[in-house]
């Protein structure tokens, strides 16, 4: 018998680093979180589109389409615009998080992460 909540919120985890991706991965299920992932910037967007997560953690630096790019067109198009996409990245600088706010991403997230503070930021980002 396992103590997990049951999974009832969908998220997407757009992560190109494979050991990070697994991480968030088994973080999130161990959260009881139903997850979705792709390494590719191209794949994020049909995802978005025939999955509809609640959340999308967005990795910024990916290759091909960036995580920037991504984020631009999720918001732009009537279907995905209104599930919340959190920017999870490495770009830990001051000033980085409000960019992402004024890019338009509803959250930030910064790497590398720490379980508690990671499922609490997701859990804040879903309730919001």
């Amino acid at each position: 018998m396992s103590n997990k909540p049951p999974k009832s919120q969908k998220i997407l985890v757009v992560e190109d680093n494979q050991v990070n991706l697994e991480l968030f991965m088994d973080l999130l299920d161990v959260g009881g979180y139903e997850c979705l992932h792709t390494t590719k910037g191209e794949e994020a967007v049909d995802i978005a589109k025939r999955e509809m997560p609640d959340l999308i953690l967005l990795d910024i630096q990916l290759p091909g389409v960036d995580g920037l790019t991504v984020g631009k067109i999720l918001k732009s198009q009537a279907e995905t615009k209104n599930i919340k996409v959190i920017a999870l990245t490495a770009y830990a600088m001051k000033g980085d998080k409000e960019m992402f706010l004024e890019e338009g991403f509803d959250g930030y997230i910064p790497k590398p992460v720490k379980m508690k503070e990671f499922l609490d930021a997701v859990e804040e980002y879903l309730r919001s």
